[in-house]
């Protein structure tokens, strides 16, 4: 029982911590794009990938009798469905300002070249977006447990 506490308590850090990595990107993202900036964008992006990493670790294990409600609570639940799909889209949608966050720092180092106002502003659209689909997420885990 315990056990199943502390893997319920790490997915809901995980899915803090996806939230705070993108408000921290979509602020860095505002206004003129440094050096810093970049190595920040770099840095933040790789927590978010680990916090995703965990929010889907914790969240199979909680998928389990073991850790859960068990496979047949959560399979026939359409909410449930609905909440990893858009759960899935997001991390779709992160691949783009991952590369990108990737191109501009490898871009950098080489000739210090900064990425231009544009492609900064269609990144941080993609964050938010990502941002938005999140936020939707713990909505329909408190509706899934309920119908």
């Amino acid at each position: 029982m315990l056990i199943a506490a502390l893997i319920a308590g790490l997915h809901y850090l995980g899915i803090m911590t996806l939230a705070a990595t993108l408000l921290l990107e979509l602020v860095t993202l505002r206004g003129q794009i440094t050096r810093e900036a970049i190595e920040r964008l770099a840095r933040t992006d790789l927590m978010y990938g680990m916090a995703a990493i965990l929010v889907l670790a914790t969240g199979l294990l909680r998928l389990t009798e073991a850790y859960g409600r068990g496979p047949a609570f959560y399979m026939h639940n359409g909410v449930f469905h609905l909440k990893v799909t858009l759960f899935v889209l997001v991390g779709i949608i992160s691949i783009a300002p991952t590369m990108r966050f990737l191109r501009w720092r490898r871009t950098m180092l080489k000739d210090n070249t900064l990425p231009d106002a544009g492609a900064v502003a269609g990144t941080r659209k993609l964050v938010m977006a990502e941002l938005h689909i999140l936020f939707l997420i713990p909505f329909l885990a408190a509706l899934m447990v309920r119908i």
